[in-house]
């Protein structure tokens, strides 16, 4: 009996507020039902939508064509076609208009079929869509990660307050890419594929406007700063008045979500400006454990409170 082999794919792109171009872009991928997306995450805030395809492989070569490439390349075309990342705003960091591609083996498929993958669509990407493209983990050849390529091109700065205008502005490249032309179309930018083992995500919003005490607590939550192994993390404001400790969670059965939550409302203790849900409902509420609390107490008691002292639970300044 043969053995499933099976491949996810996950897409970033960069919009979530123009449905045209998104409903596009699903149009695309349906055209390959073989490779059918699983998952669509939008954040109408960061302006940014994730979808996650899962499909199987041909299991005598991972260069086979296969219908998850097929799906992908064709989601690329799609947004490259709908979207302009030159006019493009959001409070996420990117790159491009599809800003990072990553392949992760299922089943009983290994890391080198999903590289090859990789390898392949970032060469017509490159060369068909003319869009320098980055490579990563087991798809490139020295393994480099996806944190240092965004490193080198900026990804982590600001351009102004706390949001990005978007990936490198100069047309020229300060990091060769892998694939694709060496110069940077404004309205496509730059693309970022990888294949790797399972990666989650997991965002801890808090209840603060204190970009600075927030971010100490990302760089000491992550495994760069000294905190937990494995664990990548930024802080992003997601509104006027939340910021998300925003982490990949590089090898999440070691180190999962309840492991970083836990670890994020630890550090959090000794920012005074950081507050979290049960720390405004204690103050909403007047009580030890909101936990507890049934909805419609929640309820009756919020309304009650917030008429008669709608400013005593706002997070401190």
């Amino acid at each position: 009996m043969s053995k499933l082999m099976l491949a996810c794919c996950k897409v970033y792109i960069s919009e979530s507020r123009n449905k045209v171009a998104l409903e596009s872009i699903e149009r695309a991928a349906k055209l390959f039902p073989e490779a059918p997306i699983v998952n669509k995450f939008e954040d109408l805030t960061y302006n940014r939508v994730g979808y996650t395809l899962v499909s199987s492989l041909a299991q005598k070569s991972s260069l086979d064509p296969c219908a998850l490439k097929g799906a992908v390349l064709s989601m690329v075309k799609a947004a490259l076609e709908t979207i302009d990342f030159g006019s493009h705003c959001g409070s996420h960091p990117r790159l491009g208009v599809v800003d990072h591609i990553c392949f992760h083996p299922l089943a009983h498929s290994s890391l080198d079929q999903a590289a090859g993958i990789a390898k392949s669509l970032a060469v017509d990407v490159g060369s068909s869509l003319q869009v320098p493209t980055f490579l990563y983990g087991a798809a490139n050849v020295e393994g480099r990660t996806l944190d240092s390529i965004r490193r080198q091109l900026g990804y982590f700065k600001p351009n102004s307050g706390n949001h990005w205008a978007g990936g490198p502005k100069s047309e020229s490249l300060p990091l060769k890419p892998d694939e694709g032309p060496a110069q940077v179309n404004q309205a496509k930018g730059v693309l970022v594929i990888g294949a790797t083992r399972w990666v989650d995500n997991y965002n801890v919003p808090v209840f603060s406007t204190d970009i600075a005490a927030v971010r100490r607590i990302a760089k000491r939550v992550s495994g760069r700063g000294g905190g937990l192994p494995s664990v990548q993390a930024m802080a992003l404001a997601h509104g006027d008045d939340v910021i998300e400790v925003a982490c990949n969670l590089v090898e999440p059965s070691n180190v999962g979500g309840e492991m970083v939550q836990k670890e994020v409302e630890r550090l959090a203790e000794d920012e005074e400006t950081v507050k979290f849900w049960h720390h405004i409902l204690e103050r909403l509420l007047g009580c030890k454990n909101p936990h507890n609390i049934s909805l419609s107490a929640l309820c009756s008691s919020s309304l009650h409170k917030l008429s008669s002292r709608s400013s005593d639970f706002l997070v401190e300044q």
